[in-house]
């Protein structure tokens, strides 16, 4: 199975923007792409991230989002999943989210998990979403941005994915906010020469400001995807 996760530096980096951008352009390669939401917290009916997703590929949303399969865990109150969970005396079970993923995964070529906030956030308090990843050795793609502090946040979360060994195949350099340009232009930078420098044979790729989401602009992903596309 084919399934890349995408995790944020902090909560707010534009990981829902990304992966409907991810999946339009893999489904624009000619890749039957699906997308899921980990878990959503704030969240009272159909999950906004996914909502979010199939805008930027152009579709309604599908029998699977209805059926609640592409974001089987949803919680009212807007915090780390752990204690959204716990607010409604629930507990998030890994091995049923498993389950849905599997499920998803095996009826599309590929499958675009997107997680809740950063790459240490708790599914449970037992749980980091980092573990969860480095379990089922999804490769992960890190959403970066432009703004002030996001070299020090972002690698973190390198650093904690490489000390988990799990693979990084990528960094979605989001340029919203753009604050400063010499700011954005340099943090770029340094983060690509901290992959290089670890001889990690990751891309770093703009993303621009989307404005509108149902019109966005076409981005070159192929540098993440190179290993599945035809």
């Amino acid at each position: 199975m084919n399934v890349f996760f995408i995790t944020g530096i902090d909560t707010g980096s534009g990981k829902s923007v990304v992966t409907g951008l991810l999946a339009r352009y893999l489904r624009s390669s000619g890749i039957d792409c699906g997308t899921a939401k980990l878990v959503q917290t704030g969240c009272r009916g159909t999950a906004e991230d996914i909502i979010t997703h199939r805008r930027l590929e152009g579709r309604d949303l599908l029998a699977e989002d209805r059926a609640g399969l592409t974001c089987p865990y949803r919680f009212a109150f807007p915090a780390s999943p752990h204690l959204a969970a716990e607010l409604e005396n629930r507990r998030l079970d890994p091995g049923q989210l498993t389950a849905a993923l599997n499920k998803l995964a095996a009826s599309h070529d590929c499958l675009l998990i997107e997680g809740a906030g950063g790459l240490l956030v708790p599914l449970t308090r037992d749980l980091l979403t980092a573990d969860f990843i480095a379990a089922r050795a999804y490769p992960l793609i890190v959403v970066s941005s432009g703004r002030l502090g996001s070299i020090n946040h972002t690698l973190l979360t390198l650093d904690a994915a490489v000390n988990r060994k799990i693979r990084i195949a990528g960094v979605v350099y989001n340029e919203y906010p753009r604050e400063n340009a010499a700011i954005t232009d340099d943090s770029e930078t340094v983060i690509a020469a901290w992959l290089q420098s670890r001889r990690i044979a990751a891309p770093v790729i703009r993303s621009p400001f989307i404005g509108d989401l149902d019109h966005p602009p076409v981005i070159d992903f192929s540098g993440i995807f190179r290993r599945i596309l035809p």
